[in-house]
């Protein structure tokens, strides 16, 4: 394997690798030029987003600054909104499904280091996966950390910490993030405390 295939197969390697720095400051180029952009500038803007990513789909917009590692790891469905400060740690790769919305300062991270003390001292380093279903809701400040799969259709409340899978069709929050309730129909009703949501929306 090489040393782009190492990265992306989950087992430990050595992160002071000449190629992939080489290919990691071209693609941190790119991310200037898009964080340069003036908000006038939204064509220009997804030309950009489609080089740097991996592939996203139609109607995304990223609010900048934008952060990443890479870009080319992260794949972007439909419609999918992010705030401003989302970081990507994409050592591997990132998958955010249609409609979700990020709020500021979320970060999605796919590396870490041992535990071992020897092993961060030669810069070893391993990458898993993070998954975000479709229509999912990050609130601002949300943590997911390497492996995690999010279902379709939750919500993660504000600063939470996610460190294990949370399934779909729930209101999950806390460091760590855990399941709190299923998504019900007093959510149909209720958008905010007692405010009611007016049935036509549903028409």
């Amino acid at each position: 394997m090489n040393s782009f295939d190492i990265m992306r197969s989950g087992a430990l390697y050595t992160c002071a690798d000449e190629a992939l720095a080489q290919k990691q400051q071209a693609q941190l180029e790119i991310l200037y030029d898009y964080n340069a952009t003036r908000p006038s500038e939204g064509e220009k803007r997804e030309k950009i987003l489609r080089t740097f990513f991996a592939e996203m789909g139609k109607g995304c917009y990223f609010e900048p600054p934008l952060h990443a590692n890479w870009g080319m790891n992260t794949h972007v469905g439909n419609f999918v909104y992010a705030n401003f400060q989302l970081t990507l740690v994409d050592d591997t790769d990132i998958f955010i499904g249609d409609y979700t919305m990020l709020g500021p300062n979320v970060v999605l991270a796919t590396a870490g280091h041992p535990i071992l003390p020897e092993l961060r001292e030669k810069v070893m380093q391993f990458n898993m996966p993070v998954t975000i279903g479709k229509n999912v809701w990050l609130g601002a400040g949300v943590i997911v950390l390497p492996g995690v799969h999010i279902g379709d259709h939750s919500v993660i409340g504000a600063g939470s910490v996610v460190t294990k899978d949370i399934p779909e069709n729930c209101v999950a929050f806390g460091t760590p993030c855990r399941v709190i309730r299923p998504i019900s129909e007093h959510d149909r009703m209720y958008y905010y405390r007692d405010r009611k949501i007016d049935p036509s929306l549903f028409e």
